[in-house]
């Protein structure tokens, strides 16, 4: 299956978005608007935005502690999920989720877990959840290389294999587990082989292609759908940024500048995909506008986050105020709990 018409230009403008809301985001951060840490997703916009056009609206899915952009990619509104990450009452959680905790019911997104794996067993079980109620609805599971390592990776895909639930788990492999490379800490780095111990396809895609993103995750939705069980995708990706916006990584560099340099120069997948609408006949001036509608979309994001009023601190539970990071979340959010 291959992106249609209309597809082709929401992959672009949803990819957009996804780029926009994180550059801005930083911006609010440096600016001690943003409570907490903040880690983008810039650079990995086509692996989720190829696997969210295969999906209907009613699927489901999970993410992780880098999900701005999985909801983004399922077509959310930017305007809650700004007052979100600034911790507002206007959030999609109340600002009770922050950057890491999404939850948006409205385009499926059952939870976002800060928890290295920790979306892979609750999208297993939605999954089971969908088999027992005898609907045609898939999950959709987003995680990272680093959480292959995680038991709760292994016990989800072996279950989902036994009982042939319709799950599709997505490995954005964008090369480290914070510094950690794949070489490093894995001793089959080939993830996709992982699936064969699990009697499921393994497919490995270029995530920097959403086309290709999209076809192999069509094909899962397919097999989903029609009862044969869940399918391992890995979509090798690339992060731009460092792991957390703002982090400073002592020791010896885990990547090199040029490494970085490189992958922004010549894999960057907006401006891949951007090359390809414009070989297919899409002129420029169709894409202008669509540039246009997404920096407009926003900025109008972060009026209505910066006017949201924050929430009552009686409302709030107490780790927001034990933590050792309550003097920053209480500075950034003007509150104070006696």
């Amino acid at each position: 299956m291959q992106l249609n018409g209309d597809q082709r230009l929401e992959a672009y403008r949803r990819m957009l978005r996804i780029r926009r809301f994180e550059e801005e985001g930083m911006r609010q951060f440096k600016g001690d608007k943003i409570p907490g840490f903040f880690h983008s997703s810039v650079g990995q916009e086509a692996a989720i935005v190829g696997a969210c056009l295969a999906l209907r609206d009613d699927d489901a899915m999970t993410g992780t502690h880098r999900s701005h952009g999985h909801p983004i990619g399922k077509g959310a509104h930017l305007d809650a999920l700004m007052a979100e990450v600034m911790g507002k009452e206007g959030g999609i959680c109340k600002g009770r989720g922050g950057s890491m905790h999404f939850a948006d019911n409205s385009v499926g997104i059952i939870s976002e877990s800060a928890i290295v794996g920790g979306g892979i067993p609750l999208a297993t079980g939605c999954a089971f959840s969908a088999r027992v109620r005898g609907v045609d609805q898939v999950t959709l599971c987003f995680f990272g290389d680093g959480a292959v390592n995680q038991g709760t990776f292994h016990e989800s895909l072996n279950m989902a294999s036994l009982w042939k639930l319709p799950v599709i788990y997505l490995c954005e492999n964008n090369g480290y587990a914070i510094t950690t490379s794949l070489a490093q800490s894995h001793g089959q780095p080939d993830i996709a082989l992982r699936a064969a111990g699990y009697g499921m396809p393994g497919v490995t895609v270029d995530g920097q292609d959403v086309c290709a993103v999209y076809e192999a995750a069509a094909q899962a939705v397919r097999r989903a759908r029609a009862g044969e069980g869940p399918t391992l995708i890995v979509a090798n990706t690339y992060r731009f940024d460092e792991h957390s916006f703002g982090l400073v990584i002592s020791g010896e560099p885990y990547r090199s500048v040029e490494e970085v340099e490189a992958h922004k120069r010549d894999r960057d997948p907006i401006l891949l995909y951007r090359t390809v609408l414009l070989e297919e006949g899409i002129n420029e001036e169709s894409l202008g506008a669509v540039e246009d509608e997404v920096a407009e979309a926003v900025k109008q994001a972060v009026k209505f986050a910066l006017a949201s009023p924050m929430p009552r601190p009686e409302t709030l539970p107490d780790y927001m105020f034990n933590s050792p990071l309550a003097g920053q979340y209480s500075s950034a959010a003007g509150l104070e709990r006696n």
